[in-house]
C-alpha cells in the first residue's frame, strides 16, 4: 500500500498539469492594485501569464472562455507573512521547521529545502484563495531568522517562486531574549553583525582568520551581505513605537537597507516617521488589544491611520496559526472595510482591502511586477469567488496558479466524505488519490 502512494505520488510529480490558455468573461473583475470592480470584465491568460484584463477585453479565438456568472474574479491572494509548507503539525517536532533553535548558523539558513508542496496545510490555504506565499523563519539560536521565500501553493512539487527572497529579525521582546536580555543588547548585536558581514565583503579571507573568536559564520555573512546593499529585503518584527523609530535609525548607518515592518502595533503612533523612511509595513488587525508591554498602544485603527498618512500597507496572518489559516486574511480585510463605518474607527475602504492582500504584499517583497495583481505579464494567479471575498464565508468556486486550473478538494474533505455516512462493510482505501 505504502508502495502504491509513493508511486502515485512521483507519478504526480513527474505529470505536472499544463497551463491553460483561458478567458473569464462577465466577471466582477478586480485587478487587485487598488482599483474598483470592474463590471462585466474579462481577464485573458495564455501561457500562464496575464495578458488582458478589463472591460471590453475581446476573447482570443481558439481558447476556452469561462462565464464567472457575474461573480467576483480576483488575483489569487498573497499570504503577506506565513509558515505555510514549514508546518505539519505543530506539535510533532519532526513535520515543524519553522525554527533552529540549536543551530550555530543563523542568517545564513535558507528555509527552501524544508518546505514540503505536499503538507495539508498547503491545499487547505489554496482552497481558501491563497495562491502565493511570503514565508518566513521563525527563529534560529541567533538574532537573524535566516532567509525566507516567495512560494506558490499549486498542486505539484515546484513549490518556490522567489528562494532566499528575504532576511528575517525580530527586535522588541523577542529580540532582546536572543541577544542577552535587553534592547540595548539587540540593536549593539544587529550592529557588530552587519559591520562584521560588511568587512568580510571587503576582505573574505578575513574570517579564516578570525578563527573562534569570529562575530560570524561565512554563510551568515553572505546572506547579511545582500542584506546590506539592499538585495536582500530585512523584515523586521518590531511593535513598540520607541523601537519601530530606533530600527528606522539603522538606515543612517546601513542607508541601503529595504526595510518592511512586521507588526508595526504602534505604527501608528509614529506614522510620520515611517513615512519619511518610505517603508512599507505588513500587519495583522487582530493586533488590537494591549496584550504585551510593547503594545499598549494597540488600536483596531492602525491599519487605517497608517493608510491614511500614506504608508504602503499589507495584511498578514501571524501570531494566529500562520501555516494553516491564512485563508482568515480576506476575513481580516473585510474587517478593516467595516471599521469604516463605525463612528470614531479608522479602517479601509473595499479597494484598499483588497490591494492589501494582493498587491501590496507583492510589492512589499519588490515583486509586484510578477505576482499579486490581473495586470498583463503577471502570473496567471486568478480565483473565482461565489460572493463578495472579504465576506465572511464566501469561498472560491474555482482557482487558477500560473494558469493551472487547480483542485479545491483538501484532505479534511476527503475525511469528512469518507467517515460522514459510515456503512457496515469493506472501508475504502486509505491511499486513493
Amino acid at each position: 500500500m505504502m508502495r502504491a502512494l509513493l508511486l502515485s505520488v512521483a507519478v504526480a510529480a513527474a505529470s505536472p498539469v499544463a497551463a491553460q490558455d483561458i478567458a473569464i468573461t462577465n466577471a466582477k473583475l478586480v485587478v487587485g492594485d487598488g482599483s474598483a470592480p470592474i463590471e462585466g470584465g474579462t481577464v485573458v491568460v495564455r501561457g500562464g501569464k496575464v495578458v488582458a484584463a478589463g472591460a471590453g477585453v475581446a476573447v482570443p479565438a481558439g481558447i476556452e472562455a469561462v462565464d464567472a456568472g457575474g461573480r467576483y474574479v480576483t488575483p489569487g491572494i498573497v499570504a503577506a507573512f506565513s509558515r505555510v509548507g514549514l508546518v505539519e503539525v505543530d506539535a510533532v517536532p519532526g513535520t515543524n521547521d519553522r525554527a533552529a533553535a540549536r543551530t550555530r548558523f543563523s542568517a545564513g539558513l535558507d528555509i527552501a529545502p524544508a518546505l514540503n508542496p505536499m503538507g495539508s496545510p498547503v491545499a487547505v490555504n489554496r482552497a481558501a484563495g491563497v495562491t502565493r506565499a511570503i514565508v518566513a523563519p521563525s527563529g534560529s539560536s541567533n538574532l537573524f531568522a535566516g532567509q525566507g521565500a516567495v512560494v506558490d501553493l499549486g498542486d505539484d512539487m515546484a513549490m518556490v517562486t522567489r528562494p532566499r527572497a528575504l532576511q528575517f529579525v525580530a527586535f522588541g521582546e523577542d529580540g532582546s531574549a536572543k541577544a542577552g536580555g535587553s534592547r540595548a543588547a539587540t540593536f549593539l548585536l544587529f550592529r557588530e553583525q552587519l559591520l562584521a558581514a560588511r568587512s568580510y565583503a571587503r576582505n573574505p579571507a578575513a574570517l579564516a582568520e578570525w578563527g573562534n573568536d569570529a562575530m560570524i559564520q561565512r554563510a551568515d555573512a553572505d546572506a547579511l551581505v545582500r542584506v546590506i546593499d539592499g538585495t536582500t529585503p530585512l523584515f523586521v518584527r518590531v511593535d513598540r513605537a520607541a523601537d519601530i523609530l530606533n530600527v528606522l535609525g539603522l538606515k543612517s548607518d546601513f542607508p541601503a537597507l529595504k526595510l518592511v515592518l512586521v507588526g508595526a502595533t504602534e505604527g501608528w503612533l509614529v506614522a510620520p516617521q515611517i513615512v519619511a523612511a518610505k517603508v512599507p509595513v505588513i500587519l495583522s488587525p487582530l493586533s488590537d488589544l494591549p496584550d504585551s508591554f510593547e503594545r499598549l498602544g494597540a488600536t483596531q485603527s492602525n491599519a487605517g491611520r497608517l493608510k491614511a498618512a500614506g504608508i504602503d500597507v499589507s495584511v498578514g496572518v501571524f501570531d494566529d496559526d500562520d501555516a494553516h489559516k491564512m485563508g482568515y486574511t480576506t476575513q481580516y480585510a473585510g474587517n478593516l472595510v467595516a471599521l469604516t463605518r463605525q463612528p470614531g474607527a479608522s479602517g479601509l475602504s473595499w479597494d484598499q482591502a483588497f490591494a492589501a492582500i494582493s498587491s501590496a504584499p507583492a510589492r512589499a517583497i519588490g515583486m509586484d511586477g510578477a505576482i499579486g495583481s490581473l495586470k498583463p505579464g503577471r502570473v496567471g494567479d486568478v480565483v473565482i469567488w461565489d460572493r463578495d471575498p472579504l465576506e465572511l464565508g464566501s469561498r472560491p468556486t474555482a482557482i487558477w496558479i500560473d494558469g493551472k486550473r487547480q483542485s479545491l478538494t483538501t484532505r479534511q474533505d476527503r475525511l469528512r466524505d469518507r467517515y460522514a455516512t459510515p456503512q457496515e462493510g469493506a472501508l475504502p482505501k486509505a491511499y486513493d488519490r
